[in-house]
């Protein structure tokens, strides 16, 4: 092993709004040592993610907060360096949680080795990792989508999104995608196969998204709340479910919300229409996991589900990368090749 730096990206400061590149710092640390039952890795490839804003923040979340100094937190693709687990020796990559740095240390206990022979390194990341075990499980156990039904899923051009509606028409739904920008949404509708895609910049989203939706909607995916929120609320049928995954919108929010109380207005409907709105973390559904790793593969194998990557190259890249990811720069599953 030549390597004797480690390069890290740690949390500077709490983003008040919008995070800048200042809330990120670039450090070097001494490579460290592995102990008993710990392997040394040489980090790959790192994911980038939404739900990583919130752990910026010192808000009570479903998980801690990244500590001010602390490294970024994020899932990894990994080559191992140097083991003294039994399990796993140098050259094997993995997955691990290591986070925005180059080197890291692990518990092998902690790691699932990865065959590339199998299937790009990288889809570990994406489609066949968290962001696609997010879509397989939360839309098939709270969406739970019907043959003819109308599926609608915001973000239809991401990694979350884009299996949302392809895994909706394996399952005999419609797929109506909500995306920005033309060529986005071209994308989604020619190479994800969705039956209808909105552009969420248009002036008149809700009349669009209306009209594609001529019998309303069944199911509703929701991955960003805001204005797509505001035109998909009028058009849910008695009995839609609405599976919330994530808020993006909203992410970049202080304070109080502003604008009129809406909530009666929400609660209303709920109660009239019968509606089922719950939030969700994919771990939850972990039992899945198993189909989820059967399913999966074979479909992307058949053809019936295809998968976009977004790869930036160099992990002082990161912060930027990732602030371009809360505001929809991105095209497709975000990774940082370190």
């Amino acid at each position: 092993m030549t390597e004797a730096t480690n390069s890290r990206i740690v949390l500077a400061s709490r983003p008040k709004g919008r995070p800048s590149p200042s809330d990120f710092r670039l450090e070097q640390a001494p490579v460290p040592t592995p102990g008993e039952g710990e392997v040394l890795l040489k980090i790959r490839y790192l994911s980038l993610d939404p739900y990583m804003r919130g752990r910026m923040s010192a808000a009570k979340s479903y998980s801690a907060p990244v500590e001010i100094g602390q490294v970024m937190e994020g899932g990894t693709v990994a080559e191992v360096l140097e083991s003294r687990h039994a399990g796993f020796k140098p050259g094997d990559i993995v997955l691990s949680h290591s986070g925005w740095q180059s080197h890291a240390l692990a518990n092998g206990k902690q790691l699932r080795k990865l065959d590339p022979a199998t299937a790009p390194v990288t889809t570990a990341l994406g489609v066949l990792g968290m962001p696609g075990f997010t879509a397989y499980s939360g839309l098939l156990t709270i969406g739970q989508p019907k043959p003819g039904e109308t599926v609608v899923v915001a973000a239809a051009s991401g990694p979350v999104g884009s299996a949302v509606g392809q895994i909706a028409r394996i399952k005999g739904a419609r797929a109506v995608g909500i995306a920005g920008g033309p060529e986005k949404c071209a994308f989604v509708r020619e190479t994800f196969g969705f039956d209808a895609v909105i552009d969420h910049r248009a002036p008149d989203l809700a009349e669009q998204l209306a009209a594609a939706c001529p019998d309303g909607i069944d199911v509703y995916f929701e991955n960003v709340g805001g204005k797509v929120w505001d035109a998909v609320f009028p058009l849910l049928n008695t009995f839609a479910r609405i599976p919330v995954c994530g808020l993006v919108a909203q992410y970049n929010n202080e304070g109080e919300f502003e604008g009129p109380d809406r909530l009666p207005v929400v609660m209303r409907q709920v109660l009239s229409k019968s509606l089922t709105i719950r939030g969700f973390i994919q771990r939850e559904f972990i039992a899945q996991r198993p189909a989820f790793e059967q399913e999966m593969p074979r479909w992307i194998a058949e053809g019936a589900l295809k998968y976009k990557e977004d790869i930036v190259e160099g992990l002082e890249r990161a912060p930027e990368a990732f602030i371009g990811l809360l505001e929809g720069r991105n095209f497709g599953k975000l990774i940082v090749k370190v």
